[in-house]
């Protein structure tokens, strides 16, 4: 089990990382969120995530998702951060406050069809163009906004996984590609869409993330397990 006082500590090392890079990156400290990462955490001790002063919970799949909403209420913020199915879609959209993976543009058009009011996205980006990702190359980002804005969908900003690298500096460049992409797009939708939200980086890689304009970062199994191996 997660020992809350320990995922705490791990926490609160993680955001004053966090802080560290916004201002070296000339943010002010509390300019990027950690999204607890919740595909390690059974619902079981889901209660350990509230105790230990977690605020946002991504989670990768539905039933995850209900499992711990059911565990620990309202106690604190979820989104959605894995592949969503098309078919899901409705099921989860009442239950978020933010999809982050939003990689296809018919998952566009049936968000804009099950959404019963307003729902902010992230569009992800699939930067390297890597054949074993999904998401959207950069060329065809400007489609995908207009598409988007048909629909009736607001696109908060976008998300990214980088390559794998073993060093967090290899991600640097990729982050930086993300964050430009961004820059360039935001003045010209600023009537439709915010894109003001840069979701990249990982356990491995976040501080490096956010060093380069991160505002989101997920992170989990590089914290989660450390709450483990570390109890008696």
């Amino acid at each position: 089990m997660i020992d809350a006082g320990l995922l705490r500590a791990a926490l609160d090392e993680a955001r004053a990382r966090m802080d560290d890079a916004c201002s070296a990156s000339g943010r002010p400290p509390g300019s990027a969120e950690l999204v607890l990462a919740g595909k390690y955490v059974s619902p079981d001790e889901a209660r350990a995530l509230v105790e230990a002063g977690a605020r946002v919970i991504g989670e990768n799949r539905l039933q995850d998702l209900v499992a711990k909403q059911q565990a620990i209420g309202d106690d604190v913020v979820f989104d959605f951060i894995g592949h969503l199915q098309s078919r899901k879609v409705r099921d989860v959209l009442p239950r978020v406050r933010l999809v982050h993976s939003v990689d296809r543009a018919s998952l566009i058009d049936e968000i804009g069809r099950r959404a019963a009011g307003s729902v902010r996205v992230l569009l992800q980006v699939n930067i390297a163009e890597e054949e074993s990702k999904g998401g959207f190359a950069p060329d065809v980002l400007e489609a995908a906004l207009e598409r988007a804005s048909g629909a009736g969908v607001e696109v908060a900003g976008l998300m990214a996984l980088p390559p794998f690298a073993a060093d967090p500096e290899a991600s640097r460049p990729w982050f930086e590609a993300v964050r430009a992409l961004r820059d360039d797009l935001a003045p010209r939708w600023a009537g439709a869409h915010d894109l003001r939200e840069l979701s990249m980086g990982t356990s491995q890689d976040f501080v490096v993330a956010v060093e380069a304009g991160a505002t989101m970062v997920r992170v989990g199994r590089g914290i989660i397990d450390r709450t483990r191996m570390e109890q008696p």
